[in-house]
């Protein structure tokens, strides 16, 4: 009798630690999955931005020239193992870009009055809000995932598995105060 209820102890606590980390496999995946999101749209933002670039190389070619190679130079692919500092730095060097973009336009009005000037950067900007909600997505996740880490007695066996908490994506101050591009 006794072997039998440590047999039915030992099925519970296994069956229960099957169930631990099938639902931090799953919230891990979506954290991943949330990282690479980010990284779809960013590559889109980027591909906007050269497309908006080639307008601007009619206008400024030397200096398009510099910023198209500057930014292919630094250009990384985000992916479901990047980090929210890899993020932080792809969204550095759009921000640069889109400054530096700005400031040929200001100098080549028949530039931001055509149209594919402004296509280009309603594209951008579609692009940027969708950015906007993949980071929402991906704080979410992350939260979801760290708060599970860290309760009793799931924390005791997250460690145990592989499991650790993620990095949240910050804010950038300089990006909150980014002019208009329009």
């Amino acid at each position: 009798m006794p072997f039998i209820i440590i047999g039915g102890l030992i099925a519970i606590f296994v069956i229960w630690g099957i169930g631990v980390q099938r639902r931090l496999v799953v919230m891990d995946e979506n954290v991943n999955n949330a990282m690479s999101q980010i990284g779809v749209q960013l590559s889109s933002r980027f591909d906007a931005l050269t497309a908006l670039l080639d307008l601007a190389k009619g206008y400024a070619a030397h200096e398009s020239q510099t910023l198209i190679e500057t930014i292919k130079s630094r250009r990384s692919v985000i992916t479901a193992a990047s980090t929210p500092d890899d993020v932080l730095k792809q969204e550095g060097i759009i921000s640069e870009a889109l400054g530096r973009i700005s400031m040929v336009a200001e100098r080549y009005p028949e530039l931001k009055a055509s149209e594919s000037y402004k296509k280009c950067m309603d594209a951008v900007d579609s692009y940027e809000k969708m950015v906007r909600t993949s980071r929402l997505i991906y704080n979410d996740s992350v939260t979801k995932l760290n708060r599970e880490l860290r309760m009793f007695p799931t924390s005791l066996l997250g460690g145990m598995f592989g499991f650790r908490q993620r990095d949240y994506l910050e804010m950038v101050e300089e990006k909150a105060d980014m002019p208009s591009m329009k």
